[in-house]
């Protein structure tokens, strides 16, 4: 597959220390990673041979002491490929269209933990 990406975008990044004590009384806040792909129509000068599709990851992760939550996308091109629908696209495709993604939110973890803490960053496994 022949991908052109644009560069990431982040709309939202979001550190909290843990509060135990809320979270006895409101529950524990649970993991949770979604990755949502849309086609997108009506880009000028566009080729009928490409497809532009926009993948979108939002996520909360809940760690020992902190917690990240946030929202990031990235509008790639898939040159040479018309896929209609949403479904043509098997788990590998979808992987490799997801994986910078998954690679900027491992690295924002990293360096805002690293800076937050005062030590080595957390590093996010995937």
């Amino acid at each position: 597959m022949n991908i052109e990406r644009e560069k990431e975008f982040v709309h939202q990044f979001h550190y909290d220390a843990r509060n135990l004590e809320w979270e006895k009384e409101n529950g524990t806040p649970e993991t949770n990673l979604n990755v949502q792909f849309q086609l997108v129509d009506n880009l000028e000068a566009f080729p009928e041979t490409d497809t532009a599709i926009s993948g979108m990851l939002s996520f909360v992760i809940v760690l020992e002491n902190l917690l990240v939550s946030g929202h990031l996308s990235q509008l790639s091109y898939i040159r040479g490929e018309v896929i209609k629908e949403r479904e043509q696209l098997d788990q590998d495709k979808m992987s490799e269209l997801a994986a910078p993604l998954f690679d900027l939110l491992k690295r924002l973890t990293y360096e805002v933990t690293e800076i937050a803490l005062d030590q080595p960053g957390i590093n996010l496994e995937f």
